[in-house]
């Protein structure tokens, strides 16, 4: 039995040929789907290996998710001039994930990227991704992953091209661009895997498995962001469906 369509019942299976659409070639459709619940169930139902690569971009623990006004108000930003944008409020940010969490991620795939890996003391993986954002400032230099792949690898990629790329539907305080993942994809996916994302946020990971050719399952426990990515993901079919 073929485990994608086993687990994974909404297809999106529109597309049948490959596809050009804003610089990006979509390969084929493929299954996906994202569930509106805490990862740390929904994955008991998966059998051991089940996922051929995790990339996930859990909690930091870093109070990300604190009110836009308050950080723009401390920066001397406004909302009238357009300088900020204020985001669903929740307090998602406030721990990051614990031992059982990343045991039961080791159990359900096979390989694993970490987004802020090196705020996980309790995570022990060696190889390195970096995201060279070139900026100057905490955030705005570049962000960490550990993986468990053998790989010390860079991606250049600065945050105004990132801005620019996503700014239409950005939708999270913290996402992350659909190039990054589609970078991720082509270096460490392969034609006919299967891709884990326990903390799916704005969906970039999902709209970049998807041009790849790449099966993908996800979890977002956050109703109104999972909301906002299901309408990402829709309109970002739709677009295809157009060509």
């Amino acid at each position: 039995m073929n485990k994608k369509n086993n687990i994974i019942e909404n297809t999106n299976a529109e597309l049948s040929t490959n596809t050009a659409i804003d610089g990006y070639t979509v390969l084929c459709a493929v299954p996906s789907i994202v569930y509106n619940e805490d990862c740390r169930d929904g994955l008991k139902r998966f059998p051991d290996n089940y996922f051929d690569l995790a990339v996930i971009d859990p909690p930091y623990g870093i109070n990300a998710d604190l009110n836009q006004l308050e950080l723009a108000n401390k920066k001397g930003f406004t909302k009238n001039a357009g300088t900020y944008k204020e985001y669903h409020k929740t307090n998602w940010d406030n721990e990051t994930p614990d031992d059982a969490f990343f045991n039961e991620l080791m159990r359900v795939s096979k390989n694993q990227i970490v987004w802020g890996g090196n705020y996980f003391h309790n995570l022990h993986l060696t190889g390195v991704i970096v995201w060279n954002k070139k900026g100057s400032g905490n955030f705005k230099e570049g962000e960490l992953a550990k993986t468990s792949l053998n790989t010390f690898k860079v991606f250049d990629y600065s945050r105004a091209d990132a801005y620019i790329n996503d700014c239409d539907m950005k939708i999270h305080p913290t996402q992350k661009p659909v190039k990054l993942y589609e970078w991720i994809y082509q270096h460490y996916a392969k034609e006919g895997d299967l891709i884990l994302d326990t903390h799916c946020g704005s969906g970039s990971s999902r709209i970049a498995a998807d041009l790849a050719g790449l099966s993908f399952v996800g979890f977002e426990i956050d109703k109104t962001y999972f909301d906002a990515q299901e309408k990402r993901f829709n309109i970002f079919k739709s677009q295809l469906r157009m060509f």
